[in-house]
């Protein structure tokens, strides 16, 4: 009877206990992302570093007591541990367990695995949960918009270092050096630290700025109509 109830309350949002734990446990996650950001402010007193100390040792706590529960209570245990979500879970309250006892300076670059507490999130919002569904329909289509931009890129780099490379051998010195500017300028960023200088190379820049706005818009289009299919779907089981 308490192994249900505990199931219950930790996988079922719909209950009242469900809802309550839920928000208990986003409040926590973002409460130990803001405590692990004043962390790195300079010269916090003693008392400041205390107070920090110990909300880390009880939001830690409370994250293990979940990813325990959420083994003990789960139909396939093996899975659970190393499927997406629990990985995400034991990521979150690995550091702290891992720096106790231990002074090596190497060690602290584990510190910021404390930042998967912020994809714990991702389990306790349904409006990501849509996005989650949203990605998995138009996966495939993602895959070959990513790939064919990075053959856009590597075209760019290329196509710009023929025409700058005889009169800015300093900047465009090779197709590797040229990348840093066919990733600003596809992505319309255009830092400006590197730019064209000749006529061919201006020409052929106004041509890969127009490609990079239309891949600026192509997966914000594939999103819209992903999203909007998983939300009629949504409608649909509610009607049922």
């Amino acid at each position: 009877m308490l192994f249900k109830k505990v199931k219950t309350v930790i996988e079922n949002t719909d209950t009242r206990l469900g809802r309550i734990f839920d928000l208990f446990i986003q409040f926590l996650i973002v409460l130990s992302l803001i405590t692990f950001s004043i962390e790195t402010l300079p010269d916090l007193s003693d008392q400041t570093v205390l107070i920090l100390r110990f909300i880390e040792i009880f939001t830690v706590s409370i994250f293990t007591i979940e990813y325990l529960l959420r083994i003990g209570v789960s139909n396939n245990r093996l899975k659970f541990i190393f499927s997406l979500q629990g990985l995400i879970d034991f990521l979150a309250i690995f550091p702290f367990y891992l720096r106790i006892g231990i002074d090596l300076r190497s060690i602290r670059v584990f510190r910021l695995l404390r930042l998967f507490r912020a994809f714990k999130l991702f389990r306790y919002s349904k409006a990501i949960n849509r996005f989650r569904k949203t990605f998995s329909i138009i996966r495939s289509e993602l895959v070959l918009f990513l790939i064919s931009t990075l053959f856009l890129i590597y075209l760019s780099a290329v196509g710009i270092y023929y025409f700058e490379n005889s009169v800015q051998p300093e900047k465009f010195t090779s197709i590797f050096h040229s990348l840093w500017w066919a990733v600003s300028t596809l992505t319309t960023v255009g830092y400006g630290d590197v730019y064209p200088i000749t006529i061919g190379g201006k020409v052929f820049t106004f041509f890969i700025l127009m490609i990079g706005l239309s891949i600026v818009a192509v997966p914000a289009g594939l999103l819209s109509s992903a999203l909007k299919e998983v939300l009629e779907d949504e409608e649909q089981d509610l009607l049922k």
